[in-house]
C-alpha cells in the first residue's frame, strides 16, 4: 500500500480495468498498481462480466466501445453486483448523450482518452460532490492530437497506409509524424 491515506470510503482497493487497447490497458494497470490498487485487467465485455460474476470489485474503469460490445454493459452489471461500487467510463468517442447513459447506468465519472493514471485515480477517489480538480499540467492539443494518431495506428495494427486513410491525411504526411518524439 501507498504511504497516503485512503480517502475513499472504502478500504477494498479492488479495481477491474475493461479496455481493449492492449498497450494502453498494460499502461494504465501498471499505473494503478503503482497507485495502490490491486488489478485485474480485461480486454473484453465477456472477460469483464465474467470476473464481475466471481468477484465484484470496488472500482472499475471501463472502455465504452469494445471488441465484443459495449462498456456499458459491464458498468450495469457491477452496479447490480456491488451497488457501492465506483465505476468511470474511458472513451475516444466522447458525447453527451453516451455521458448521460453512462452515468443513469452508475458510472461516477465520464472522462475522454487520452486519461493518465492521475486523472482515473482523482475521479475514482472523488467525493460525490466534488468535482475533479482540473490538472495542474493538462496534456497539449499536440499531445492530444499525438495520442490519437498513435491510438489509431495501434488499431491498425501499425499499417500507415490504412491509419492514414482513416485519419484522412496523406501518407508520406502521417509518416513524419510517427517518426517524431511524442510532444510534451
Amino acid at each position: 500500500m501507498n504511504a497516503t491515506p485512503d480517502v475513499s470510503p472504502q478500504a477494498d482497493r479492488s479495481l477491474l480495468i475493461v479496455e481493449d487497447d492492449k498497450p494502453f490497458l498494460e499502461r494504465l494497470s501498471r499505473a494503478m498498481e503503482t497507485r495502490g490498487f490491486n488489478v485485474t485487467p480485461c480486454d473484453s465485455v465477456s472477460d469483464g462480466l465474467a470476473h464481475i460474476g466471481k468477484s465484484a470489485p470496488a472500482f472499475a474503469v471501463v472502455d465504452l466501445r469494445l471488441g465484443d460490445g459495449n462498456g456499458l454493459d459491464v458498468v450495469s452489471a457491477l452496479k447490480r453486483e456491488r451497488p457501492d461500487a465506483r465505476a468511470i467510463v474511458l472513451t475516444g468517442y466522447g458525447n453527451i448523450a453516451t455521458a448521460v447513459t453512462a452515468v443513469k447506468l452508475g458510472a461516477i465519472d465520464y472522462l475522454s482518452k487520452p486519461a493518465d493514471a492521475d486523472d482515473v485515480v482523482a475521479a475514482l477517489l472523488a467525493s460525490g460532490t466534488a468535482k475533479s480538480e482540473v490538472p495542474p499540467n493538462p496534456m497539449s492539443a499536440d499531445r492530444v492530437r499525438w495520442e490519437h494518431i498513435q491510438r489509431i495506428y495501434e488499431m491498425c495494427n501499425r499499417n500507415v497506409s490504412e491509419t492514414a486513410r482513416r485519419l484522412n491525411m496523406h501518407r508520406r504526411t502521417l509518416q513524419r509524424i510517427l517518426a517524431k518524439r511524442a510532444p510534451r
